[in-house]
């Protein structure tokens, strides 16, 4: 045990020191406008029209895909490795091979166009998003529904849910019908990417807000995982009025000493920080450290020198799917660490292509990273402005760092529904969608109804 507090205090030591070096500043997210185009911007009328468009990838943009993985250099792997050093080089040859012989594009290109795909300008650049809206009956309605996807995932990751909300079997009422919009956050997938720096998750949000206001949503529900998390955090606490509940699957916890203080305190007496039920999602502390260390070396890059490792990146699509599918074998499950194939196999590998496809056709790699750079002080704020609509969180066992019910209340001060799950890890819709609809639509019902804990 002589180790333990010489490496809480570097714990301690390393989260001061972000404090000071990105210091606290917690501005309101902005209400106003701002300008993400190229060049100034101009007084010329704004185009605010909704376009609809389809996926259609050319054929000489497959061929040169297929070129360069059959290009790719690969390197000599270590024996018993597992995935401790990362994708294991024979079996990514395992994926390229799966990529250029059996992966069909445009069955998938297919898949994705089932539902309708619009763009629309706002703040100088061209927002992606997908819209489904429910078969109705003369006299139901439906309720809009905002979902926000996160890094490195896409508006891929909610088609296999969008039918589950409004088929009436997976939990709420079997009368509750939902108008889905799933956007893209700029520089993801088919969203532009912003041509200027500080373009942060509280410009997403207002720009989101922005897009349900011109789609005739004056109020809606919002729902969010990883990026799209804070995206959704900022729209609820600046947009109270029109947003009707918040649903996360990564609670936002705040960093700083006073947290980290009770981190400190709690590994040696749990008890007098939270209930025995909680202890498991936050200590024993030292083997969730030793995890982040492990995991959170691309957040460093990302947040520091995006554009550097995005020249990689962006050439190499054996490359770029090494990056990208290494998060979904430990940030689902951390013990796939030490399995051959990372645990990948409990993925559909069809899944796993079509989400780096979105990534790799349209050269959005590099600008999706640089959403850490702009984002990296706000992990410093320590004075977050509460959450006061009706809030729902879902708590996977698999996720990179839990918030227990006691913390989360302290944000979100209306909390209507926190669900432990059995199992899901970071990419929770993506991993369970049926489980994640039931979640959702009970948390709307329970605010529908007036139900509180």
């Amino acid at each position: 045990m002589g180790w333990l507090m010489p490496l809480i205090f570097l714990s301690l030591s390393i989260g001061i020191g972000f404090y000071i070096v990105y210091p606290n500043e917690a501005p309101p997210p902005p209400v106003g406008d701002g300008w993400w185009g190229r060049g100034e911007k101009t007084d010329s009328k704004v185009d605010e029209s909704v376009r609809k468009f389809e996926i259609n990838f050319s054929n000489d943009e497959l061929k040169d895909l297929k070129s360069r993985i059959k290009n790719t250099r690969y390197f000599e792997g270590l024996e018993g490795t597992k995935f401790r050093y990362g994708f294991r080089p024979d079996y990514m040859q395992t994926i390229a091979k799966y990529w250029l012989e059996k992966y069909d594009w445009r069955t998938q290109e297919k898949e994705l166009n089932k539902y309708n795909h619009f763009k629309t300008s706002i703040e100088g650049i061209d927002v992606h998003f997908v819209h489904v809206k429910p078969k109705l009956k003369p006299g139901q309605t439906s309720k809009p529904l905002l979902l926000v996807h996160g890094w490195p995932g896409s508006f891929y990751e909610f088609y296999k849910m969008i039918p589950m909300l409004n088929d009436g079997k997976h939990g709420g009422a079997a009368d509750e019908f939902y108008e889905i919009i799933v956007p893209s956050i700029p520089g993801y997938a088919f969203s532009e990417a912003p041509h200027k720096t500080g373009f942060t998750t509280k410009e997403a949000a207002r720009v989101f807000h922005k897009m349900m206001l011109r789609l005739g949503h004056t109020k809606y529900y919002i729902q969010g995982g990883d990026w799209g998390s804070a995206i959704v955090d900022h729209m609820a606490v600046v947009f109270p009025q029109h947003v009707l509940a918040v649903h996360v699957n990564f609670a936002q916890r705040q960093l700083g000493p006073p947290i980290i203080l009770r981190i400190f305190i709690g590994s040696y007496f749990p008890s007098l920080i939270l209930p025995e039920s909680d202890h498991s999602k936050v200590w024993p502390f030292m083997p969730w450290f030793y995890y982040v260390l492990e995991e959170m070396g691309y957040f460093h890059l990302q947040g520091t020198k995006p554009d550097t490792i995005g020249h990689g990146l962006n050439d190499s699509p054996v490359g770029l799917a090494a990056y990208i599918l290494e998060k979904f074998s430990t940030w689902t499950n951390a013990a796939w660490i030490d399995l051959d194939n990372g645990g990948l196999d409990n993925w559909k590998t069809d899944e796993l292509l079509t989400n780096v496809m979105l990534y790799w056709m349209n050269g959005a790699i590099t600008s999706s990273m640089r959403f850490y750079k702009e984002n990296i002080a706000m992990f410093s704020e320590t004075n977050r402005p509460p959450i006061k609509v009706p809030s729902g969180i879902t708590d996977c066992p698999g996720e990179l760092a839990r918030t227990p019910e006691p913390w989360a209340k302290s944000h979100y001060q209306d909390l209507v529904q926190y669900t432990t799950m059995q199992s899901c890890g970071h990419f929770a819709v993506f991993e369970e969608p049926a489980l994640m609809a039931t979640e959702i639509r009970n948390f709307i019902h329970k605010v529908e109804k007036g139900v509180r804990p």
